[in-house]
């Protein structure tokens, strides 16, 4: 990970209670960070937020929030910015995913992704650009499926599609402020979503490594799913100093997966 020389800032992270969010927000905390975290799981944001005081995070809010609810993350932002005041940067990481195809996917399913993995987005940066100091940064973990087809994920793929395209529009306009918008699209990743879709996970893994011609999927030609420390280096990179002269762009982090 990338570590700034200077004292280091304020992030608010969500979806940090599982999975690339919670990765992402121990990494900072290793960092010193300042940490507000969101998560509607309550006991699992309980449980980061003690992980990432253990390991040397300078200050830690966890704030239950429900990412589609737009007055509850305005309520979250507020606690946020009473307990820090500006933010250095924002991370976006919640999500969900409930597989269905064309035929299969249900309007109620179809609104809770929209509702959870886009709208959800659009209500951290519209309540948190007003926050963000300056120059900080914004990262938005979307998914390869938002550029590339995927058989059973119709819902799924149509919102962080949808995501990756409202992020750099929002980055377009957040730029005279020198606030970096970018966008990481991982692909099969070990996280707990990721495993529910299994369920043998030996077999999973494996599928989702050697490929599988018939779902029209070309494998992970590095040979090994991607662990949720692989995403959130990319992440941390992309909040740090180091990547200060990039914004606007979709990321893969996927093993080469998306080729």
């Amino acid at each position: 990970m990338v570590r700034s020389s200077r004292s280091a800032p304020a992030v608010l992270v969500t979806g940090a209670a599982s999975g690339i969010g919670r990765a992402v927000a121990l990494q900072l905390a290793e960092s010193q960070h300042r940490l507000a975290l969101l998560d509607r799981d309550q006991a699992g944001l309980h449980a980061v937020g003690e992980q990432a005081r253990e390991v040397g995070a300078a200050q830690v809010v966890t704030v239950p929030t429900e990412m589609a609810d737009g007055a509850a993350v305005a309520a979250a932002l507020e606690t946020t910015a009473t307990e820090f005041g500006t933010l250095g940067g924002l991370v976006s990481a919640a999500g969900i995913l409930e597989p269905a195809g064309l035929t299969e996917v249900t309007l109620d399913s179809w609104n809770r992704h929209l509702d959870v993995n886009t709208t959800g987005v659009l209500h951290l940066l519209q309540q948190g650009a007003p926050r963000l100091r300056d120059g900080a940064a914004v990262v938005v973990v979307s998914s390869n499926a938002a550029r590339v087809p995927r058989l059973g994920m119709l819902a799924y793929a149509a919102s962080k599609a949808a995501t990756s395209a409202l992020t750099r529009c929002a980055g377009l306009e957040l730029a005279d402020r020198g606030i970096r918008c970018n966008v990481v699209e991982p692909g099969s990743t070990d996280t707990p979503m990721q495993r529910d879709l299994w369920p043998d996970t030996a077999l999973g893994q494996a599928m989702a490594v050697a490929g599988d011609l018939a779902s029209y999927r070309v494998g992970i030609p590095l040979g090994r799913l991607a662990q949720a420390t692989d995403i959130a280096e990319m992440v941390c990179f992309l909040l740090s100093d180091a990547a200060r002269h990039i914004t606007l762009q979709q990321i893969f982090v996927d093993g080469g997966a998306s080729l």
